[in-house]
């Protein structure tokens, strides 16, 4: 029945894993659209302290569960470190002749990383963007191995760590950014999380900025807080401006579907005052079997934000 997989390009496994819930998708590339071959999402039980030894335990146990029995085809898998666990900065590039880039920028950026910096504890990605500046990623490297550490006991395969960033563009090009006009654009794209909202500002493939912002959908429910949040982003986007000659965002592509009220995401893009739409991952991908990929829309499962999964299994 489900033969017609083995003549698309199946893609590794995305696994989002935060605090709070573990997110898992496997898609295929057809010639004519890309196809849902298996996802699942848990939500960390209440009693378990996020980040604790309970809690790694609950993971191991989830994901062992989840390759035995979910559909998912082979162990390869694209992870990413959450966002909340990611420092990210705006820089540029360093002029270096016999120092390491990554070194270079860690001299740079160190005095202001919320950990002890410490070049060996931690990791470093660098991302040229445009105008000779750079996105730069830094996460603990006892973060790094806590969760490779998870992994290794399931004995699932990591392909490579990806970057939250990376993975909402990718998603956007994948789905929402497919027109001759959208390779030009440049776009806010908001994932609004229940603790968070991680942004990123990209010009097609081409990533302009990222960050995480400490205010997610749970809170979103209270007037003065979405004030707040907008107030966030009209930051980032003098940041965007203030860096980048004759930037300007034409477009804002909310990635979380329905996982947020679609009221709230109106309320924001009124006062950002920028052309807006929603970006429905799970309503972009054909799901022939819902019972045979475990996600099914009229189960609750389009509530879920799926796009840093989808984004990370597009990688």
């Amino acid at each position: 029945m489900f033969g017609f997989f083995k003549k698309d390009h199946v893609y590794p496994i995305g696994v989002d894993m935060g605090e709070d819930d573990i997110r898992l998708v496997q898609l295929a590339n057809g010639q004519e659209s890309v196809s849902l071959i298996a996802g699942r999402s848990e939500t960390r039980p209440s009693d378990i302290e996020a980040g604790s030894a309970a809690w790694q335990r609950w993971a191991v146990e989830i994901l062992r569960q989840v390759m035995a029995n979910s559909g998912f085809q082979g162990k390869q898998v694209i992870a990413a470190i959450p966002a909340n666990q990611v420092f990210i900065d705006h820089v540029k590039m360093p002029k270096i002749t016999d120092v390491k880039l990554e070194d270079a920028i860690f001299s740079k950026i160190k005095h202001q990383l919320p950990f002890k910096p410490e070049r060996n504890d931690t990791l470093i990605k660098c991302i040229p963007t445009d105008q000779d500046n750079a996105l730069v990623m830094v996460a603990e490297r006892k973060i790094i191995d806590r969760h490779l550490a998870i992994y290794e006991k399931v004995g699932i395969a990591i392909q490579s760590l990806g970057v939250w960033p990376v993975a909402l563009t990718n998603c956007y090009t994948k789905f929402f950014g497919r027109r001759e006009t959208d390779l030009k654009a440049i776009v806010m794209l908001l994932d609004i999380e229940p603790t968070c909202t991680n942004l990123v500002i990209c010009r097609h493939k081409n990533l302009l900025f990222a960050c995480s912002i400490p205010i997610g959908a749970k809170q979103l429910d209270d007037e003065k807080v979405v004030t707040q949040l907008v107030f966030e982003l009209t930051t980032c986007r003098r940041h965007l401006i203030s860096t980048y000659r004759n930037a300007c965002i034409e477009r804002l592509i909310f990635l979380s579907g329905q996982a947020v009220d679609v009221n709230i995401c109106t309320t924001i893009a009124k006062q950002l005052e920028i052309q807006a739409q929603m970006g429905d991952c799970l309503a972009a991908v054909e799901v022939i079997d819902p019972h045979h990929t475990g996600i099914d829309r009229r189960n609750g499962d389009a509530n879920v934000n799926w796009a840093i999964a989808f984004g990370l299994g597009l990688s």
